[in-house]
């Protein structure tokens, strides 16, 4: 074989060998994930495992419901991974995780947009505060000092500190950070007004109607895939338009309110402080 042709050769070859790499390093697809057995998400907040014999505390978000619920489509076990604003495109670029799935306010999401293609879910939410009906705190401004109890993992942690000196007090779970707020251990409580607002629509929870207009902003959970996970994008697209078509988002609200609100009612042991 003459030089030239050997060239030609040595980097059609290459050329083949680098589209080859190129293939079975890219696409997380829905056949690979199922042939794994394992989904592996990235959170910003990971659940703790279930304990035996522990209290059961319905987590903060809806990112780990639906994360299960679509493991359970694919009939695969779920892993997840806590990823962060720093490092969440570089583990999904690297494959450490075969999607993200966050909640994305519309700013988080145009930047997100530049490298990774979205894909937004129904379930949206705004920050939202409740207080006792008699309490003294009229203004945001009165904030300043009082506390405001939050769960884990809850997307406003930082933000009621910063923007109005309030002294935030973190608990396990909503279910424990509203129990306080019941019995007098925080003068205020927050969470999302997706599930706040149909908790607040309950008897017992009436006389903690209290609120505060706040300007943060709304946030969607969202799927972040790499733009090359095409496949897996579509299935996820159908997915998504058949859960906004259906009663999976409010029967998933109506769940966490319900269960929230037994866990606290479970737990107080003493009666509605003042």
């Amino acid at each position: 074989m003459s030089a030239p042709s050997q060239f030609f050769h040595h980097a059609v070859t290459l050329l083949l060998l680098a589209c080859t790499l190129q293939i079975s390093a890219s696409a997380a697809t829905v056949q690979k994930i199922m042939q794994r057995g394992k989904l592996v998400v990235g959170v910003s907040y990971v659940v703790p495992q279930y304990v035996a014999g522990a209290k059961y505390r319905t987590p903060e978000s809806f990112d780990h419901t639906v994360a299960e619920d679509l493991a359970k489509q694919l009939g695969v076990h779920l892993v997840t991974v806590k990823v962060t604003a720093q490092n969440r495109l570089q583990m999904l670029a690297q494959g450490k995780v075969d999607l993200l799935l966050l909640d994305l306010t519309e700013a988080d999401a145009d930047i997100l947009r530049v490298n990774a293609s979205l894909l937004p879910t129904a379930y949206q939410a705004s920050p939202k505060l409740i207080m006792r009906n008699d309490t003294d705190i009229k203004r945001l401004a009165q904030l300043k000092g009082r506390s405001i109890c939050m769960a884990q993992g809850s997307r406003y942690i930082g933000a009621m500190g910063k923007n109005y000196a309030a002294v935030e007090k973190i608990y396990k779970a909503p279910a424990d950070a509203l129990l306080a707020l019941r019995t007098g251990g925080c003068d205020a409580a927050m969470h999302d007004d997706a599930v706040l607002n149909g908790m607040l629509a309950l008897p017992e929870w009436k006389k903690f109607s209290a609120s505060l207009p706040l300007s943060a902003s709304a946030a969607r959970l969202t799927f972040v895939l790499r733009p090359k996970d095409g496949e897996l994008a579509s299935y996820l697209q159908r997915l998504n338009q058949e859960w906004s078509r259906g009663s999976y988002w409010a029967d998933n609200q109506k769940t966490w309110i319900n269960d929230v609100a037994f866990e606290v009612y479970l737990d107080q042991n003493v009666p509605d402080c003042h």
